[in-house]
């Protein structure tokens, strides 16, 4: 168990530093090593514990990984999201917990846990507090992804596999799974006098899985929200007013008349940010106007331009790849181009060119 910390020390610390030194280092990746090295901090008193007392004390790392992968899946998904000091009161039951047990040297004998005794208050506050820590944050980080990732098609025109964030939904899964698990080794312990280390061996070595995981990822995660323009400051109100009809249709005109004669579907890394600061027009407005009067969201009404400008381009540059093709009309990736034009056409487009050569 003592080498199992030490090299979760090491592991946690590399991850942290290598996240630190990426090129374009963003609030995510501070958050993300602030974290790694946390869990390296938890590593080293587990470490410490064997060499002090010769057993596991109680382990808070369920208070620090569940408010930390809130706070990163927050900054990953909202734009706007920013450091703040208050959200260090989200580590307050891990730092009480950690300091209050080596106050009191709680040992992690669970076939004890319910012994009536002087430091029984803690072991019951202990429990509970994680039970609703992990029942908070991990059902709000499921709800954060989940609603970013159906709100992806309103911003954006191209949807790589990193803004899907699915890493991080397998990561909260594989979380959940985890605790579950823990909770049954727990309760085997108690009840059937098991090995009191076996939880313990459990519980740091799935983190460190986590913590390779968190390392991977977190390296091949890129920005998603990209500032490139400065973008039209959104009114924070919880219920947007509608527009009225004439404004509404003020808003459509103004947004085909700019596609038609700009054509910024030609862009790879046109999104709804970039729009919003062309027409300075605030991006809910847009929003509204795509889903409610022309029936489409962002990611719909753009790439239909891009396919039909594959169309006209396929007759007018016959000798060129479809690959060419499809990024010279705002594609950015050949898998992209071939899966939103059947999806739009119900053919490849090498079967669309091949019906086009039928029919003349």
């Amino acid at each position: 168990m003592e080498t199992l910390a030490w090299i979760g020390v090491a592991q946690s610390l590399f991850a942290a530093i290598i996240i630190l030194t990426k090129r374009q280092r963003s609030i995510s990746d501070q958050l993300l090593s602030s974290w790694l090295f946390l869990l390296a901090v938890e590593y080293f008193t587990c470490a410490i514990d064997y060499i002090v007392y010769s057993k596991p004390l109680l382990s808070s790392s369920f208070l620090l990984f569940n408010p930390a992968l809130y706070l990163y899946v927050k900054s990953l998904t909202r734009e706007s999201f920013k450091l703040k000091w208050v959200q260090l009161l989200h580590l307050l039951p891990f730092v009480f917990f950690e300091i209050t047990t080596y106050l009191i040297s709680e040992k992690t004998i669970l076939s004890a846990f319910f012994i009536i005794d002087s430091t029984h208050w803690f072991r019951m506050a202990f429990a509970a507090i994680n039970i609703i820590s992990w029942f908070l944050y991990n059902t709000q980080s499921i709800i954060i992804v989940h609603r970013h990732r159906k709100s992806l098609e309103n911003e954006f025109s191209s949807i790589e596999k990193n803004k899907k964030l699915g890493w991080v939904l397998f990561i909260v899964i594989y979380y959940n799974v985890y605790c579950f698990i823990a909770v049954l080794i727990g309760i085997t312990a108690i009840f059937y006098q098991t090995n009191p280390v076996l939880p313990h061996i459990y519980n740091y070595a799935t983190l460190l899985i986590l913590v390779y995981i968190l390392g991977f990822y977190g390296l091949m995660q890129e920005i998603i929200y990209k500032k490139h323009e400065p973008e039209i400051r959104e009114e924070e109100t919880t219920a947007q007013p509608m527009l009225s009809e004439s404004k509404t249709k003020e808003i459509k005109n103004r947004l085909l008349d700019y596609f038609n004669r700009e054509k910024p579907y030609l862009d790879p890394e046109f999104n709804m940010a970039t729009l919003s600061a062309k027409l300075l027009i605030p991006k809910h407005h847009l929003t509204q106007v795509l889903n409610a009067e022309i029936g489409k969201n962002f990611f719909r009404f753009v790439n239909e331009y891009r396919v039909e400008e594959v169309k006209k381009q396929i007759i007018i540059k016959k000798h060129y790849s479809m690959e060419a093709i499809g990024f010279e009309c705002g594609f950015n990736s050949k898998s992209a181009f071939f899966s939103v034009f059947k999806n739009f056409t119900g053919l490849t487009p090498l079967q669309y060119k091949n019906t086009l050569k039928e029919n003349t």
